[in-house]
């Protein structure tokens, strides 16, 4: 009975472990912004149907994690943030993970194509390609560009949500596509910029590590000035209303007041950066919140 409870306890274990692969907090804000490509897409779906088509986005936005975390478990075990994760710790073996992704997302990408569309799929699994191969083994590593260009796959669940309903892509998910593309960068690089040292340690060359600190915050204030025109273009176009328009004007600014904060801080102050990676991420769900509210009726008119 002994032998029984602590084979349990460890099953119970190795499930947290495995979840904990998938990056759940990360799989949230993907799931989050694929509902809202998925629900102001014109004709609607059923919620079944949408439901399933949501789970398999999280699956494939799970394996993706997972086999991130397999191919750079020498950085995380490097880094103090990343060294508790189940591979460096000792928890899940590398083999175990590359089996545990390469089988999740293969059943995503099945199972997307066989409720949905083979189209929803393919882009599935191009985003799944794209954040383990290019972002991941080949450009972080390499470049200070690796978040810009590797931002793209984060980029693409909104488009993935709107194509599980269409079978095709449209102008409004490729502008929701911009805008996460735009915000990725001052993101990534508010947190970086407190851990330049062990990204240094790890050899990642991120750009505070490459270009320094000053230059990180000039890119940051950079990209947070042109993520505000791009926000509005949905009430521009009309496919969100003027309740968004002044919550996505409202958002920009205070994003571009903690950035222009930053940019004028000290290398040593390690707050201005915290308070605008904490607000950005707090900055998209709001953004695409009031989206999903203020497109919903312009979507059912359709």
């Amino acid at each position: 009975m002994q032998i029984n409870r602590s084979i349990l306890r460890r099953s119970y274990a190795n499930i947290e472990d495995y979840v904990a692969l998938t990056k759940p907090r990360v799989m949230s804000l993907v799931v989050f912004t694929a509902l809202v490509g998925l629900m102001i897409a014109p004709g609607g779906i059923d919620p079944f149907i949408g439901f399933a088509a949501l789970l398999c986005i999280a699956a494939g936005a799970g394996a993706a994690a997972a086999l991130n975390m397999w191919y750079d478990a020498d950085i995380d075990a490097v880094m103090a943030r990343t060294a508790i994760r189940p591979i460096p710790s000792g928890r899940v073996s590398r083999p175990e993970a590359l089996v545990f992704g390469l089988m999740l997302g293969t059943c995503a990408v099945l199972a997307l194509g066989t409720l949905l569309n083979m189209a929803a799929a393919a882009l599935l699994a191009f985003t799944i390609f794209f954040y383990v191969v290019v972002y991941t083994m080949w450009l972080k590593r390499r470049t200070p560009q690796n978040i810009v260009i590797g931002g793209a796959a984060g980029a693409l669940p909104p488009v993935i949500g709107w194509v599980a309903v269409t079978g095709h892509v449209g102008l409004e998910p490729l502008i929701l596509f911009l805008i996460i593309f735009l915000w990725t960068p001052p993101h990534f690089w508010a947190l970086s910029l407190n851990l330049a040292g062990e990204y240094a340690r790890a050899g990642v060359p991120m750009l505070p590590v490459v270009a320094g600190k000053t230059e990180t915050k000039r890119q940051i204030l950079l990209y947070c000035v042109l993520l505000v025109p791009i926000s509005l273009l949905p009430c521009a176009l009309g496919f969100a209303g003027a309740a968004y328009g002044a919550a996505a004007a409202t958002l920009g600014a205070i994003m571009i007041f903690l950035a222009w904060q930053l940019r004028r801080s000290d290398d040593k102050e390690r707050r201005p950066a915290r308070r605008l990676f904490v607000f950005s991420m707090l900055y998209l769900v709001l953004l695409f919140g009031g989206l999903l509210m203020s497109a919903a009726p312009y979507a059912q008119s359709r």
